[in-house]
């Protein structure tokens, strides 16, 4: 019995280490972002539990792209071991503004004026998609990196989102053209959410938007709801979480 005892606990070891391993998320997602992103919301943390994945959430509120930039140059947006092992750089910087614009635009990141001010979301937004990409490249030639030596170095996935509903025009159209400019995938909120801002709620005739939300906002005449209630459990965040994690299956089906 007693020659039986180190045998039992190597495979009460071995089930364990294997129990901790099976319970490694398979990937890890950076967000950044403001109100509509930080993490009283919910939805990217409902949506990283549905794609096994571990959610950094780097979303303040009352910032915008800017701020997102600036933190980028202090180097606090993501630690270097951060860069190193997420799989993603999700944005979600909704304010309605263009964020494609390209009349301002700098050819290298290095080449903008920082810190950033809030005068131009395209610039800021250019920065950012920029700088990540950037330095994705250039852990070819860190020696410490496991991209170390190989041809394009770690592979940057960005992922763009659209505001929670159709309401902001200026801010979904443009961040759509930015997309397709760079070649980026969108969590469309707004075509899926399960409401649009062409048809009011036949019951208050007001905007759809107004029932799940606690404050409004005013968007070329009309009247919508601005921040939706927060909370894993509310169902806007829930729906978001969803759509969330289909658009990010479709990008990291295996690993």
């Amino acid at each position: 019995m007693k020659k039986q005892i180190p045998f039992i606990l190597f495979v009460a070891f071995a089930i364990t280490l294997s129990a901790q391993e099976n319970n490694k998320n398979k990937y890890i997602f950076l967000l950044a972002g403001a109100s509509f992103a930080s993490p009283n919301n919910g939805w990217f943390e409902v949506g990283c539990d549905l794609t096994d994945a571990t959610p950094l959430n780097r979303a303040i509120g009352g910032e915008a792209i800017a701020d997102a930039a600036n933190r980028m140059v202090k180097g606090t947006l993501y630690s270097k071991e951060e860069l190193e092992t997420m799989d993603a750089l999700v944005i979600m910087q909704v304010h309605d503004r263009d964020v494609f614009d390209e009349s301002q635009l700098q050819t290298k990141y290095t080449d903008y004026k920082t810190p950033f001010d809030r005068s131009n979301y395209a610039a800021a937004f250019d920065y950012v998609i920029k700088r990540y990409l950037t330095e994705c490249y250039n852990l070819k030639f860190d020696s410490t990196s496991v991209y170390f030596n190989t041809q394009a170095g770690k592979p940057a996935v960005v992922v763009l989102c659209t505001d929670w509903h159709d309401g902001r025009v200026t801010y979904n159209s443009s961040v759509r053209r930015l997309a397709e400019k760079w070649g980026f995938p969108v969590v469309e909120f707004d075509k899926y959410i399960g409401f649009s801002k062409n048809a009011v709620h036949p019951v208050t005739g007001e905007q759809v938007s107004r029932l799940f939300s606690g404050d409004k906002q005013e968007i070329a005449g009309e009247t919508f709801g601005w921040h939706p209630e927060n909370g894993k459990d509310k169902y806007i965040q829930r729906r978001m979480g969803a759509i969330f994690a289909d658009t990010m299956r479709k990008i990291f089906p295996v690993k």
